[in-house]
C-alpha cells in the first residue's frame, strides 16, 4: 500500500511523509526537483501542472496527501483543476487535502483555488477529507517575529491583542493527515487547531516561559509585517500577506468550529503553544 505525498520535502508534506515512513508505510514523495533525496521514500519529480504525471503517481495509491503551493491565484486555480482531474482519472483509495489556512468556501464573486479543489474532490466520488487549519504556529518562527521575542522580549504580530485564533502547527496537520488517510469513516471538513482559541498575549506568555524571559505581545500593523518579511519572500508576496492580515483583522476572530474539530472527529488534541515550542526545541 503506497501513500503519495505532495511537497514531501516541505513544511506540511515533510512531517506527513516522515510519520508514514516511521510507521513502515510505502511512501512516494512528490517533489519539483529530481535530485532531492527523501530517506525511506521513492522520489517522483513532478509538479501540479502535469496532469498525466499526477495521474500516474496517484494510480493504485492507498492514499494521497495534497496541499496547493503558494503562488499567484491563477496558478493555484490551474493546479486545483489538474489535481482534481488526476484524482478522477486515477481513483486512489483516499485523498486528504489541507487548505493551508485558506478559506474553503468560494467567495461571492467566484471560485477560489481551495474551494475548486474541495469541490473537485467531492465530485470525483473518491473517498476524501479536507483539513482546515486557521493560522500556523510556524509563522511565529519567521526571523522578524521570533528574533525580537528572543532579543527584546517583544512578540510582534499583525493581529489585535484580543484577537482569538485556533493556532495549529505543521505537526498537528501531519497527525490529522495520517489519521484521516486511514479513517475513511470521517469525511468532509475537519478543523485543526487549538480550542479554545488563544490571544496574542497568551502566545507571548508561552514564548516567555520557553525562553526564560519576559515576553510581551505587540500588535503591529499589516504594513509593518509586510515590510519585515519582504526581504524573505519578495515585495509582491509580502504585499499580499499584508493585505490578507488587514482583511483578517476586521473579523471577530479565527476560532475553529468545535463540532468539526479533530478533537471531536478524530480524538486528536492539537499541541498547545507551549508543547509545540518544546517539541521544536526553541531556544
Amino acid at each position: 500500500m503506497t501513500y503519495v505525498i505532495h511537497g514531501a520535502t516541505g513544511a506540511q508534506g515533510g512531517p506527513v511523509a516522515a510519520a508514514l515512513i516511521a510507521a513502515g508505510k510505502s511512501v512516494v514523495a512528490l517533489t519539483r526537483k529530481a535530485d532531492v533525496v527523501v530517506p525511506g521514500a521513492r522520489v517522483v519529480a513532478t509538479d501540479c501542472s502535469a496532469v498525466a504525471e499526477l495521474t500516474e503517481a496517484y494510480r493504485g495509491a492507498e492514499g494521497v496527501f495534497v496541499h496547493l503551493p503558494i503562488g499567484p491565484e491563477d496558478d493555484r486555480l490551474a493546479y486545483a483543476r489538474n489535481i482534481a482531474d488526476a484524482v478522477r482519472a486515477a481513483r486512489p483509495a483516499r485523498v486528504v487535502f489541507s487548505t493551508s489556512g485558506f478559506p474553503v468556501d468560494a467567495p461571492v464573486d467566484g471560485a477560489n483555488s481551495v474551494s475548486t479543489l474541495a469541490g473537485g474532490l467531492a465530485d470525483s466520488g473518491v473517498s476524501h477529507a479536507v483539513i482546515a487549519p486557521e493560522l500556523f504556529l510556524e509563522n511565529l518562527l519567521l526571523p522578524p517575529v521570533v528574533g525580537p521575542a528572543r532579543e527584546q522580549g517583544v512578540l510582534g504580530y499583525p493581529l489585535p491583542a484580543g484577537f482569538e485564533v485556533s493556532w495549529a502547527s505543521h505537526l498537528d496537520i501531519a497527525d490529522a493527515a495520517v489519521a484521516l488517510l486511514e479513517r475513511t469513516d470521517v469525511s468532509g471538513v475537519v478543523a485543526v487547531g487549538q480550542y479554545p482559541a488563544v490571544t496574542g498575549p497568551e502566545l507571548a506568555e508561552a514564548f516567555g516561559a520557553r525562553l526564560g524571559r519576559g515576553v510581551v505581545y505587540r500588535a503591529i500593523t499589516p504594513e509593518e509585517f509586510g515590510a519585515s518579511i519582504a526581504p524573505l519572500i519578495g515585495e509582491g508576496p509580502a504585499t499580499g500577506v499584508a493585505e490578507s492580515y488587514r482583511a483578517m483583522a476586521a473579523l471577530p476572530g479565527r476560532p475553529i468550529d468545535p463540532e468539526r474539530s479533530a478533537q471531536k472527529l478524530l480524538g486528536l488534541v492539537p499541541r498547545s503553544t507551549s508543547q509545540w515550542l518544546a517539541d521544536i526545541g526553541l531556544e
